[in-house]
């Protein structure tokens, strides 16, 4: 396009709507409205969808098979050399289908014309967004899945190493190392599950459902979709060119996902200090300060927190958006691809970045066990104890309360009670209480399935592994 006089005239580049116009856009509102810096992330995606629907034309006899052999050589000339970099993208398109379409027509002349017979730019886009979501949720589910496989590898390295476990970030009940990023691990399998749920309801090809109410030419939407590899078409055209449920589905579960990743860069952050001490950051996922000379600060982990609010705001910006729309089709629909494609980058790096730092990072375990020592962790187990002797829990429960309250006014654990101070609080309790509830014992008796035991956190780690083994995608 070329710019005179405030407006912008036509050439082989003009919009594709401009025929009904006499003058060309204004510049400014050209490029107000253009979206080519936002999807040209979906050349290939696009440059796919036209092979598929320019072979079926010709299958219809809409196109010759001079024409349709024309059009696919000039598609895959352009994408060779898009991927070579031979070809740059002309940011003055309006966007990328009009950049493919008149490349296309530079390149072969008249038959270029002819490919978007049957179809607007409204299936199109909704087509390719499908498309590009196939080619990249796989990606980042295999960024879960190495992160996943990074967590299992030192929760296996630390099955023995026992921690405090929290409620209300107060000590609650001693667990191991392994337990809890086993726990990690877990919430990122639901996240896996999530997009790939997700992937199933954009398995079916919108081609073919025009501006909104199909085609009177006689297209056949479902060669198109066996060509590109969808289970079937959508099945109604008003719905398909306005729905993009897919959009927000995404994005809700890459909001999720963000979110587990901010609570697990919450728990570095607080493991890190001084005050905890459970956790060395690596030096190079890590900063210092400009003022103070001995700081090493988390980073890394408070951006990966910090950005979780982003992502939160893409999925507002998506359900805002289409809170008011009427059927079909509407220009708002052009914002939703900025919100989707910002949040699925800012998850991806975060994921790179977080599997990264905590695949360096050093554990302190013995500051972890000196962690169980205070807090009376055990308290739930000496009540257990009782339990084991026939008392109802609700008087178990009183009775070990009665023991934390004389520890605390001894100034003393729990483990550190006389049997003499034990005795006033039940005659049951023997000697043997101090096996039963030193802080290794307590995570070691933990056995019901999912539970904090050694032995349960190992088959957690297997279970977790072989999942992973199968659940991993060839790119």
């Amino acid at each position: 396009m070329k710019k005179e006089h405030g407006t912008l005239t036509n050439d082989n580049h003009a919009a594709l709507w401009h025929g009904r116009f006499k003058e060309g856009p204004d510049a400014a509102a050209v490029e107000f409205e253009t979206s080519i810096h936002v999807d040209e992330r979906m050349a290939l995606d696009d440059i796919a969808g036209s092979r598929a629907h320019s072979a079926m034309l010709c299958e219809a006899g809409i196109i010759s098979k001079t024409e349709a052999a024309e059009i696919k050589k000039g598609l895959d000339s352009i994408q060779k050399d898009l991927e070579s970099g031979a070809l740059e993208i002309d940011y003055s398109a309006e966007d990328i289908h009009s950049f493919i379409e008149a490349t296309l027509t530079d390149r072969i002349g008249e038959s270029g014309k002819k490919l978007h017979t049957g179809r607007s730019r409204n299936d199109q886009i909704a087509l390719d967004e499908r498309l590009y979501l196939r080619r990249a949720i796989p990606v980042l589910q295999n960024k879960i899945l190495t992160l996943i496989d990074t967590l299992s590898k030192i929760a296996s390295a630390h099955t023995q190493t026992i921690m405090p476990g929290f409620t209300h970030m107060q000590h609650a009940q001693p667990v191991t190392l392994a337990q809890h990023l086993c726990a990690w691990a877990w919430s990122l399998e639901r996240d896996w599950s999530r997009l790939e749920d997700a992937l199933k309801r954009i398995d079916l090809s919108p081609l073919g459902a025009g501006a909104l109410a199909g085609s009177t030419l006689p297209l056949n939407r479902e060669s198109v979709a066996r060509k590109l590899k969808f289970s079937g078409v959508t099945q109604n055209s008003l719905d398909t060119v306005s729905d993009r449920d897919y959009c927000i589905e995404f994005t809700s579960a890459f909001s999720l996902l963000q979110m587990h990743l901010s609570r697990f860069s919450e728990e570095i952050v607080l493991w890190a200090t001084t005050e905890f001490n459970f956790i060395n950051l690596s030096e190079k996922w890590s900063t210092g300060s400009s003022i103070m000379p001995q700081k090493k600060n988390p980073d890394f982990a408070e951006l990966i927190r910090g950005r979780t609010g982003k992502v939160y705001g893409q999925l507002v910006s998506l359900l805002t958006m289409m809170k008011g729309l009427p059927l079909s089709y509407d220009r708002d629909l052009q914002e939703d691809k900025e919100p989707l494609f910002q949040a699925y980058d800012t998850v991806s790096s975060c994921l790179t970045v977080f599997t990264y730092m905590i695949s360096s990072a050093e554990w302190n375990a013995g500051q972890m066990e000196k962690g169980c020592a205070g807090g009376y962790l055990n308290a739930t187990d000496l009540a257990d104890y009782l339990v084991r002797k026939g008392i109802p829990f609700r008087t178990a429960h009183g009775i070990s309360a009665k023991a934390v309250r004389i520890a605390i006014e001894a100034g003393v654990n729990l483990e550190d009670l006389s049997m003499e101070e034990f005795a006033e609080c039940s005659p049951l309790i023997d000697e043997d209480i101090y096996d039963f509830i030193s802080a290794r014992a307590c995570v070691a008796g933990r056995k019901t399935t999912g539970g904090t035991s050694p032995e349960c956190a190992k088959k957690q780690i297997s279970q977790l592994k072989s999942l992973s083994k199968k659940r991993i995608k060839k790119i």
